[in-house]
């Protein structure tokens, strides 16, 4: 199934502040994720983690500084929601859903080949999910959901791939199987780029961490990073920020 072919596609934050009315989420971010990377991005609830993915995506802009996607194309990069965000009312089945991946290289309204069909129940085989493709995504489980995400964004064969907390609320078995996908992506050269929680899930199969509390705390090499005195400061910061502050005067300036 795998179409991609390797490139030099990198991103970076060039003193990055993002917000939302003019107050500041995450500010003054500096540094690069290098193709191919398998990074995680941690830190207190609060800290800006999936604004900084936003940023990435290009659904918020950044209020100073800026985001530079090195040979990369805003189309080349998919993005998994948290579970939350994903409006399960419609009513779509599994096969539907998951054929959604493919309008990028498909378009809207041109039908699928035979070859199409093909990749659906492919991805759906890779998921573990044969013989849902008639379920309703609202009938689903978290796991089965999460599982439809990810044969979705196995269709969209992105070079950079976004994940907002894939691991949530959902059981040990599904996490271990789209762990073993997100394995698979770093060995194809992907760049995978994850909000998590779990610390023993990011010390096991993630290599590099960016800790976040509303800046960076550490980036670099994970076992450098999730140390109990980083986590401490990212705590201590995150508290005593004001939500309400506005852009501090550099930035204004």
């Amino acid at each position: 199934m795998n179409t991609l072919r390797p490139r030099d596609a990198a991103i970076g934050f060039d003193n990055l502040t993002l917000g939302y009315d003019r107050h500041p989420a995450v500010h003054h971010v500096s540094g690069r994720i290098a193709p191919g990377s398998l990074v995680a991005i941690v830190g207190p609830n609060g800290a800006g983690k999936s604004t900084l993915l936003k940023g990435i995506m290009g659904t918020l802009k950044p209020l100073t500084g800026r985001i530079v996607l090195d040979n990369l194309d805003q189309r080349e990069i998919a993005y998994l929601p948290q579970l939350a965000e994903i409006d399960r009312s419609f009513p779509l089945s599994v096969y539907d859903f998951v054929a959604m991946g493919l309008w990028r290289r498909c378009g809207l309204f041109r039908g699928f080949g035979r070859g199409d069909h093909t990749r659906i129940s492919e991805a759906l085989a890779a998921v573990g999910l044969e013989g849902f493709e008639r379920r309703a995504i609202g009938t689903l489980s978290g796991g089965q959901m999460q599982r439809t995400l990810f044969a979705r964004l196995l269709l969209q064969d992105a070079s950079v791939i976004l994940l907002d907390e894939p691991f949530n609320a959902i059981d040990t078995k599904t996490t271990a199987d789209l762990l073993d996908l997100v394995a698979h992506w770093h060995a194809e050269k992907r760049t995978v780029v994850a909000v998590l929680h779990d610390l023993d899930t990011v010390r096991h199969a993630f290599p590099e961490t960016i800790l976040l509390a509303r800046e960076t705390v550490a980036w670099g090499p994970t076992r450098d990073v999730v140390t109990p005195e980083n986590l401490a400061a990212a705590r201590r910061m995150v508290e005593a920020f004001d939500r309400t502050a506005p852009l501090c005067a550099r930035d204004a300036a």
